[in-house]
Order: structure tokens, then sequence, then C-alpha cells
């Protein structure tokens, strides 16, 4: 069985937020709702300084606290390890928000995109709509995926600093990152195994 996972290069990432927007194109999530980020930060003293860029997203665990927490099971980790949540039996309790120790959640206040008044020539249909007060965040594109596509955000990146692909295969790209470069997850003292790398 597959389970799926990315590896992101930082020495690739560019910080051009391109998979930010082609996430944000790609599910219409509402204002404010972002299932991707690139947090930036500055190393160094000038003159010999440099900018750090780190795209962070959903994790994909293969411990999910958040599914663990939720009480009506609206979040479960499917067979191919990716991480989803049924938007019709969330009830936006927020206890997977609050485990989460990625933060990487968010609870929709508002399901308004930026023109409420009618859908413009850049929304499209999507794969599950995004409900008001329920519990979102990045599905890795899952109705990519099972379509054999690749996710938005790695689709885009212009530099190829996103890998996505079978951490359970040894020979695909994604493992063979993970092995060759040291790839490393973020908070390992937390357990949850995370099913996102990064090397660099």
């Amino acid at each position: 069985m597959a389970r799926y996972g990315m590896v992101v290069d930082l020495k690739r990432c560019v910080g051009c937020n391109a998979c930010v927007v082609a996430c944000k194109s790609e599910h219409n999530t509402p204002n404010s709702v972002l299932f991707t980020t690139v947090l930036e930060k500055e190393m160094g003293t000038f003159p010999q300084c440099n900018r750090v860029f780190v795209p962070v997203l959903c994790n994909h665990c293969d411990v999910p606290v958040c599914a663990q927490v939720c009480p009506t099971k609206a979040t479960h980790k499917r067979p191919d390890g990716i991480v989803f949540i049924e938007y019709a039996k969330c009830i936006g309790c927020c206890a997977c928000i609050e485990h989460c120790p990625y933060h990487v959640r968010t609870l929709v206040q508002d399901p308004r995109m930026l023109y409420p008044d009618g859908t413009t020539a850049f929304e499209k249909p999507v794969a599950q709509q995004i409900l008001n007060k329920v519990a979102t965040k990045c599905d890795l594109c899952y109705h990519r995926v099972e379509t054999g596509q690749r996710p938005a955000c790695v689709e885009v990146c212009p530099t190829k600093a996103r890998v996505f692909g079978d951490l359970a295969d040894p020979s695909s790209e994604a493992n063979r990152l993970v092995k060759d470069h040291g790839g490393w997850q973020m908070l390992p003292e937390k357990q949850t195994q995370p099913c996102v790398f990064y090397i660099g």
C-alpha cells in the first residue's frame, strides 16, 4: 500500500509563493484560509546574510493526533497515508486544531471567497466544498493524486523544491531524497512521524 508524502528541498526554495497561490486556486479556499505557507527568516549579519524559506503544510502524520482526538471521526487517516477531513462530519469543535503540534489547521469562520456575490472566471468546481465552521487543512490534493497527478503545489514549483511520492516505495524519488540527503521531520519529539520531510 502506498504511503504518500512530500520532500521539501530548502536549498531550492526561493520563497516565490507559487505553491501558496496554486493551492488556494486548486481548493477555492475562503479568504484568509491557506493550506500551505512559506515561513521566512534572515540568517547571519550584514553583509554575510541570507534569507531562508521554509514551506509548511499538513504533515500527514503516520500517527495523527488530530484524528485521535476527533469526536466524530471527521478527521481520519486514509489507507494511502493521507490525513483527510470529511467536512460533512466536522462539528467545528476545534479539538484537532488545538492538538495539532504544527499549527496547520484552520477553523473556517467565514466561507466566502474574494467575490462573494458570484463565481468568477478564476473559480472552479472543487473536490470537496469547504463549509462554514469546519476545521480545514491541506489534503495533499487527494483528488489529483487519485487520477495520477501531483499535488498542485508540487506541479507549479518553478525550482522543483517540492517532490511528491510514495514513501513506501524504495525506488521513488521522494524515498531516495530522504535517504540520500538525510531527510528530517519537524518536531520529531512529538512522535507523530510526519510524512513531510525536509532536506538541505
